[in-house]
C-alpha cells in the first residue's frame, strides 16, 4: 500500500504558551484538496509553514510519501511539497519570467543554469496563471493581482506533488478567483497532486475543496469531508457569528443569520 503524499501523527502546533493545534492526525493523497478555515489568529499560517518543515512542530511527526523532511533533505523536499506564503518579496529587480524561473531552482544541479525545458516550463505555468505575454514586465510593476498569480506560476513552475498555498485568493477579483480554484482542482485530478489551501470564503471552499479543516483556536479542530464539516452549526461555532444555510436548486451556501 502506498504511502500518504502528507500525513501527521499527534500533531501540535503552538506559538509561546497557546496551543493552536492539537494532537491533529491527517493524511492527504494525491488527488485531495484540503481546505483550512478558521478566525484570524486561529493558527493557519502557521499549522501550514508547519506542514511546509519550515517550523518545528511542539509534538507529533510530520512525513512525505512515508518519510520525514530530515530523511528526505532539503533538496529532495523542495522538488515534493511547494510553499505559498501571503507575502511576495522582491528585493531585486527581475522580470516575469526570470521571478517563475526560480520554481526551477530545485530540479537543477548546484551550478547548473536554467535551460530550455524549463523556460518552456516557465512559460507554460505563466499561461496556466493568464500571464502569458507579460514575461518581459518588470515584476516591481505588477498589480497586486498580477503579483499574486506569478507567485502561483513560479509554484506551478516548480511542479511539487503537494501544494500549500496561503491565502492564495488575496488580491484576486472573483473571476481569478475562480480561476485559481479551478486551476488546483484541474491539477489535484490530472497530475495527483495534492493541494491544502487557507482560504477565508466558505462557499467557495465548499464548491472547491472536497476536504476541509477547520481551526477553533483553542488547539481543537475538525476535519472531514466538506459537505459534512462545512455546515451552519459548525461554521456558526468557527467564526462566532450565526450563520445559517440556504440552496437554490443543488447549490448551498452560507450567510450570516
Amino acid at each position: 500500500m502506498n504511502a500518504p503524499l502528507l500525513s501527521t501523527n499527534g500533531l501540535d502546533v503552538a506559538v509561546g504558551d497557546r496551543m493552536l493545534v492539537r494532537g491533529l492526525d491527517l493524511s492527504l493523497n494525491g488527488g485531495d484538496t484540503l481546505a483550512i478555515l478558521g478566525r484570524n489568529g486561529s493558527g493557519k499560517t502557521t499549522l501550514l509553514t508547519t506542514l511546509a518543515g519550515l517550523r518545528q512542530a511542539s509534538a507529533g511527526g510530520i512525513e512525505l510519501l512515508g518519510k520525514t523532511y530530515a530523511a528526505h533533505g532539503p533538496r529532495a523536499a523542495a522538488r515534493l511539497r511547494g510553499l505559498l506564503t501571503q507575502t511576495q518579496s522582491d528585493a531585486f529587480p527581475a522580470s516575469v519570467l526570470e521571478t517563475a524561473l526560480i520554481g526551477r531552482h530545485p530540479h537543477l544541479g548546484r551550478w547548473a543554469w536554467e535551460g530550455s525545458a524549463d523556460e518552456r516550463i516557465a512559460r507554460d505555468a505563466l499561461a496556466a496563471v493568464g500571464l502569458a505575454g507579460l514575461e518581459e514586465r518588470e515584476v516591481h510593476t505588477l498589480s497586486g493581482g498580477e503579483r499574486q498569480r506569478l507567485g502561483i506560476a513560479t509554484l506551478l513552475a516548480q511542479q511539487p506533488s503537494l501544494y500549500l498555498l496561503d491565502e492564495p485568493l488575496a488580491h484576486l477579483d472573483l473571476a481569478h478567483q475562480i480561476a485559481m480554484l479551478e486551476l488546483a482542482t484541474r491539477y489535484a485530478a490530472q497530475c495527483r497532486a495534492g493541494f491544502v489551501i487557507v482560504l477565508h470564503d466558505m462557499n467557495l471552499a465548499r464548491r472547491y475543496c472536497r476536504r476541509a479543516l477547520l481551526l477553533f483556536g483553542d488547539g481543537s479542530w475538525r476535519e472531514g469531508a466538506s459537505e459534512e464539516v462545512l455546515n451552519a452549526e459548525n461554521l456558526s461555532a468557527l467564526y462566532g457569528q450565526p450563520l445559517r444555510e440556504l440552496k437554490d436548486g443543488d447549490a448551498r451556501y452560507f450567510v450570516a443569520a
